[in-house]
């Protein structure tokens, strides 16, 4: 039997007058979008046509949320109150489960974007506000998230739905967390690099940290930043990287399945 890995990417990123990212070239080659829910990038449009366009061919769809942060593109930290983090993620899962009914799809997950999910990783007040948001609007959709973090930890506390994702274009730090993105290296923008990143993590379980540690980490999903110039590039290599080691790509509830 094959091995399999779902790849997912961040999409839906535009808004108005602005376009961000190759989305339908993406969407030809990741099997699971995070889009993007309108307060750190997206509308309501760009919402319904990511959404349909995903539908279409047959790559499972997820509400991406972020903080209210549309000029920081959702990646400067923001404190708040866990009660407003709450209804922050609530009120764009709605938004994502409404445009989804419109557009005639299903809403499979939710991921965190950007500051949000970052800051939760290590804030567990930030954690669990993200997860009651999630438990109280949609409590089956699945939580993607990184492994080892406070998120990981109060979704299973929580009950839900649980997949773990690793990145292929970040580097990371010997704690298993990402780079952070202010330190030069932190995004892998070479295609071959990001292939024989996803390669190494499939076929080891494990990653080489910047600083030249292993890193062992539980994952089911792999990411490419949507947002990234070399987004379409690295997911093409990547795909045809994992194809080449015998490892097929499948949407993430068939990951799960």
């Amino acid at each position: 039997m094959a091995r399999r890995i779902n790849l997912n990417a961040d999409l839906g990123e535009s808004w108005g007058a602005y376009s961000i990212g190759d989305d339908a070239a993406l969407l030809d080659v990741v099997k699971t979008a995070n889009i993007a829910c309108g307060l750190h990038g997206g509308d309501a449009t760009v919402m319904r046509e990511t959404i349909a366009a995903a539908a279409r061919r047959g790559v499972s769809i997820g509400a991406h949320p972020g903080f209210n942060d549309l000029w920081g593109f959702g990646r400067r930290d923001i404190r708040m109150a866990a009660r407003d983090i709450e209804n922050l993620v609530a009120y764009q899962i709605g938004a994502m489960l409404g445009m989804a009914a419109a557009a005639g799809a299903r809403v499979t997950h939710m991921k965190a974007h950007g500051a949000l999910n970052t800051m939760a990783c290590d804030d567990a007040e930030y954690a669990a506000a993200i997860t009651r948001g999630l438990k109280a609007t949609a409590p089956d959709l699945i939580h993607l998230v990184m492994p080892g973090t406070e998120l990981d930890a109060a979704t299973e506390a929580a009950g839900l739905p649980l997949a773990r994702e690793a990145f292929v274009d970040r580097t990371y730090e010997a704690n298993g967390r990402l780079t952070p993105r202010r330190i030069e290296g932190a995004v892998i923008r070479d295609p071959a690099a990001a292939a024989a990143r996803a390669v190494e993590m499939v076929e080891t379980g494990a990653l080489t940290a910047r600083t030249g540690e292993t890193v062992r980490l539980p994952f089911e999903s792999l990411c490419v930043h949507g947002d990234e110039p070399t987004a379409v590039a690295a997911a093409r290599a990547t795909r045809d990287g994992l194809a080449a080691a015998g490892v097929d790509l499948v949407t993430l509830p068939e990951m799960l399945a």
